[in-house]
């Protein structure tokens, strides 16, 4: 589900009072997708952050594909941080060329000051407060986040509600019209059979046969499923949670009941082409609930 939520924050200094000297802006998006996805955008040596942020979010995301941002501010007066290992490394390269190829050169301080990376105010604080004072930024973001995502999910359920009702209502008409479909089986048969043997057909062998057509072709099977997985589908809507994955599995079933009921009533007309008109509308209502369902966890 989708979302965006940014909070800032100051870092204590360490008799526990904001200093104004360091503060930070922290910012989470959330999209649509199966699984969670997480990406990080954090300042350098920030690892062992990292991994807590992981499992903070981990603990309280289920799905979709997670942006989290995070920028240090420093007042004007604060110093740029120097990167150790960059900067070691930038001499050692310097010194091995110079040695490899037997040149005398001075090692230039600001020339390897201007090397990228070299010098970074984005750097992480050594302060120990530091980590303490994101992760409570965190929290906050996320409970930001959580209730954009909960105010659209609540307009997807009523949508997804919608929806079921008018598969509902399109179940219903399909029933009305179900003794009608049994009747032009009858007809079609006592017609080809008129046509195949050309002699007038006894009713009770026009019974036997219709018998045995109706047993394969009754979409009242089709019909009761389709109406038990809409019950199931709005139970699960009631009790909440995570149920993005077994609402999709039920659309499934849903789509799978309406080309059984389909194929069952083609190639008739009269009532049979509405029971078809019906059953195109019900998979269209169906495909429609499927793009939203992906979006709940």
């Amino acid at each position: 589900m989708t979302g965006f939520a940014q909070v800032k924050g100051q870092v204590p200094d360490q008799a526990g009072e904001a200093d104004g000297h360091l503060g930070f802006t922290l910012s989470l998006k959330s999209v649509n997708h199966r699984f969670l996805d997480l990406h990080f955008r954090l300042p350098a040596n920030s690892d062992s952050l990292e991994m807590k942020l992981r499992r903070v979010l981990k603990e309280n995301v289920a799905r979709g594909h997670l942006e989290l941002a995070l920028n240090i501010e420093r007042s004007g007066g604060e110093t740029l941080s120097l990167n150790h290992e960059l900067v070691a490394a930038y001499v050692a390269a310097f010194r091995a060329a110079a040695a490899e190829f037997d040149l005398a050169a001075d090692l230039d301080l600001n020339a390897v000051l201007r090397m990228p990376g070299a010098l970074d105010a984005s750097v992480t604080p050594p302060n120990g407060q530091f980590d303490e004072s994101v992760l409570h930024g965190l929290s906050e973001a996320l409970r930001r986040l959580n209730e954009m995502r909960e105010e659209e999910g609540r307009g997807i359920e009523r949508e997804l509600r919608a929806r079921m009702d008018q598969v509902r209502k399109a179940q219903r008409g399909i029933h009305q019209h179900r003794q009608a479909v049994l009747h032009a089986y009858a007809d079609r048969l006592k017609a080809r059979m008129q046509e195949l043997i050309g002699i007038q057909v006894e009713p009770e062998r026009i019974l036997q046969e219709a018998a045995l057509l109706v047993d394969r072709s009754d979409i009242q099977e089709e019909l009761v499923r389709l109406e038990t997985h809409v019950a199931h589908f709005l139970g699960l809507l009631n009790e909440g949670g995570e149920v993005g994955k077994k609402l999709d599995f039920l659309l499934q079933e849903m789509n799978r009941e309406a080309n059984t009921l389909l194929s069952k009533t083609s190639g008739l007309a009269g009532e049979a082409l509405k029971i078809t008109e019906t059953g195109i509308a019900i998979k269209t209502e169906i495909e429609k609930a499927r793009e939203q369902v992906q979006n709940i966890e």
